[in-house]
């Protein structure tokens, strides 16, 4: 049940969930602002599109696609032509959809501004948060949209509980799968949801010292 890299498929699924939904409950929860609520709704645009497009190629009839609600959805028909792959499709499109538009707004938007640092073991996971950050250059306009895009990784391209309990027949078969370039692509998926957090953390930080700077300066 495992791979080379002592990991495997089922695990990273259900830890890549997990890390999405605390990214989500930390913007909720520490950065309830309006901007950060607009960003949300860009991640969930991305991640909801990212279904109905496969929804379409798997011939699944949508009913209801709406990005517009506190909480986003699409919902579609229970039997797709393509039954187990359909579904299967459907709920993890985000991870495809979300990683694909992150590509593309980094090599058109912002000609390659950033750099993917590559890993194949699991302990190499923090390189990719530590690559990132450390390319960030503040005075520079792509930096500034690849920080405020991060912002809400989690709800871009983290499969909701939902999506998992739409394939929970054959998520199973997950537990088993040893091929190299599935686990590394989820390798790279928690990094970038590592990065998503990092930055929660320290502009959480940086908001509280304004207010403590603002509190000292009210006092004085």
């Amino acid at each position: 049940m495992t791979t080379s890299n002592g990991v495997n498929l089922g695990l990273l699924i259900i830890f890549i969930t997990l890390l999405g939904y605390i990214g989500n409950w930390i913007n909720w929860r520490y950065l309830n602002y309006k901007l950060t609520h607009l960003l949300y709704f860009i991640g969930a645009f991305v991640h909801e599109t990212s279904h109905a497009l496969a929804c379409l190629l798997t011939g699944a009839r949508i009913t209801e696609y709406n990005i517009f609600s506190r909480q986003p959805r699409v919902v579609y028909s229970p039997n797709p032509r393509l039954p187990l792959i359909g579904r299967l499709l459907i709920s993890l499109a985000p991870l495809i959809g979300g990683l694909l538009f992150l590509f593309l707004i980094n090599h058109y938007w912002l000609s390659g501004y950033f750099n993917l640092p590559q890993v194949s073991d699991w302990r190499d996971i923090p390189l990719i948060p530590l690559g990132l950050l450390s390319q960030i250059n503040l005075l520079g306009w792509q930096s500034w949209v690849m920080i405020l895009l991060f912002l809400n990784v989690g709800a871009m391209i983290g499969p909701s509980v939902k999506d998992l309990k739409n394939i929970w027949p054959v998520f199973p078969v997950f537990f088993f799968v040893k091929s190299p370039l599935l686990i590394n692509f989820a390798f790279l998926v928690i990094g970038l949801i590592l990065t998503n957090i990092i930055i929660q953390f320290f502009l959480i930080l940086l908001i509280n010292l304004i207010k403590i700077v603002k509190k000292i300066y009210h006092f004085s």
